[in-house]
């Protein structure tokens, strides 16, 4: 008996969105090209007033991609890191910004790049900024005990002030060198000096006779 040979089934129809998704998936990801910061000269000791200096650049492997880029200078308080600086980048990434201490301190700082659809962003941080003030030092020498309970030797390091507690530590900056010591002593006690410096901390300064200093108390 003839028997008729059934039809092909007809393939089944997949909607178009189907398929765009289906190509989409197999399409590689978009990759931004990666940045990096680097901070090529700063100025982070400096008095209250004057302005300290950031210079750096913003690196990828497609040099002509970084030039024009906002870079923003970020200082940290207590509620997060606030802007207080922004630049645009010049050739070859390069970049200056500027901050203004307001107090004295130590103000912690970092550059930052936010990127955009073709660069990845980028940040690095910058050394502290210290911020200075100017006071009138002397120096003393000897053996024996000070009014904070510290033997007193030609290494010992410290300073006398009249007022700071005990223990306090006081950066102080002279002739290109800096130091942090503690306060040890009381005194000086001839108007118009804030500080005695121990022979120790003289001969780290190398300070000499009666002078201006730089202080951060």
């Amino acid at each position: 008996m003839f028997q008729a040979t059934p039809a092909p089934e007809a393939p089944a129809l997949v909607p178009i969105a189907v398929l765009a998704q289906s190509d989409n998936a197999l399409a590689p990801p978009f990759e931004r090209t990666r940045t990096h910061l680097r901070i090529l000269r700063e100025n982070n000791e400096v008095l209250v007033g004057e302005t300290a200096s950031i210079k750096g650049a913003l690196a990828a492997r497609r040099p002509g991609l970084t030039r024009g880029r906002q870079v923003s200078l970020q200082v940290l308080r207590r509620n997060g890191w606030d802007t207080v600086a922004r630049t645009r980048t010049g050739r070859g990434g390069r970049f200056r910004v500027s901050y203004l201490p307001q107090s004295l301190g130590s103000a912690t700082l970092r550059v930052r790049y936010s990127g955009n659809a073709s660069l990845t962003g980028a940040t690095v941080r910058v050394r502290p900024v210290d911020s200075f003030r100017i006071a009138v030092a002397s120096w003393y020498g000897g053996y024996g005990s000070t009014a904070c309970g510290e033997q007193l030797t030609p290494s010992t390091l410290g300073v006398a002030n009249k007022t700071l507690p005990c223990g306090t530590l006081v950066t102080l900056r002279y002739g290109g060198r800096t130091v942090t010591v503690p306060v040890i002593d009381r005194g000086p006690f001839v108007p118009g000096r804030e500080y005695d410096l121990t022979e120790g901390t003289r001969n780290a300064l190398g300070f000499e006779g009666v002078g201006a200093v730089w202080s951060n108390r």
